[in-house]
């Protein structure tokens, strides 16, 4: 697995997928130019695959955040949070060697990729925004509209139990993140289950520290985006509690001429859902 230094000397790593005709063997570097994707927060990389065969359009760079995956653990905690691990992308860009990179964030790590773009507007050919957080942008997501959303798979057997587990969660009263997996994926099926197995955090101190205070500064977000030039999308699954289509649409309007995108059918992570349909959508907004 490649590697290169942040700017702190932390040891960071990336994962290659592809560059069009289904390698994935080499370093990034050479080739067509590569989508730099950013995972959602601190967790392993390997969750995204290949983002259901999109590495079959475009080369995937695919970063593993400090103190997950192959990458070092830092020697300073804090550097943990959202808003310092811009640096760790720009490094990266440094590295393959890139006056501009398209960039992919999914779930929190759009998080990250929106405060990149804001910070370095120039060095963006494309921004992807795949089921994103929206934390930089200042948009909340209360506890009801998780609910109303997660009514509408009121016919699934699993249900009960796992609605159960999401009202304690919302209220304050819980704290069973498993039991709630399902209303992650638009079929709980066993595919569903092995991968969100394959997607639990395993670095409880970056878990911790990515949103602390200072993380998100979404007035000056906002503010910077507001003269964004780059073409922006923004991808929601119909049933994500997570990132509901509802905030994601939200979450475009600080971004000017972004395209909305509401993937019918899925969940958290659309790839996994429709695989044919994720990668027809991402594969031709990247061009």
């Amino acid at each position: 697995m490649p590697t290169f230094f942040a700017p702190d000397g932390t040891r960071l790593a990336y994962r290659v997928h592809g560059d069009g005709d289904g390698r994935d063997d080499n370093d990034g570097r050479d080739g067509g130019d590569p989508v730099v994707c950013i995972p959602g927060g601190p967790v392993d990389s390997r969750y995204l695959g290949d983002l259901g065969g999109l590495s079959a359009h475009r080369r995937l760079v695919v970063l593993d955040l400090r103190g997950t995956g192959r990458s070092a653990v830092p020697d300073d905690a804090s550097s943990y949070r959202c808003d310092r691990l811009v640096a760790d992308v720009e490094a990266l860009r440094t590295h393959l060697g890139l006056p501009r990179i398209d960039l992919l964030g999914h779930s929190a790590g759009a998080n990250l990729a929106t405060q990149y773009a804001a910070r370095h507007p120039k060095r963006v050919g494309r921004l992807a925004l795949i089921a994103p957080g929206t934390r930089a942008l200042g948009i909340t997501i209360g506890g009801e509209a998780r609910r109303e959303l997660a009514r509408l798979r009121g016919d699934e057997p699993w249900f009960p139990t796992a609605f159960a587990a999401l009202e304690a969660i919302t209220g304050g009263t819980g704290s069973d993140r498993e039991a709630i997996g399902p209303f992650f994926y638009g079929r709980w099926d066993a595919a569903a289950q092995r991968h969100l197995a394959a997607s639990r955090p395993e670095n409880e101190e970056a878990v911790a520290h990515f949103a602390a205070e200072g993380a998100f500064t979404p007035n000056a977000t906002r503010a910077a985006l507001a003269g964004f030039g780059a073409p922006v999308l923004l991808l929601a699954g119909e049933f994500d509690v997570n990132s509901p289509p509802r905030s994601v649409a939200e979450a475009a309007a600080s971004f000017p001429g972004a395209s909305l995108v509401v993937q019918p059918g899925a969940g958290h992570y659309p790839w996994l859902d429709d695989a044919d349909r994720f990668v027809a959508t991402v594969a031709a907004f990247l061009g």
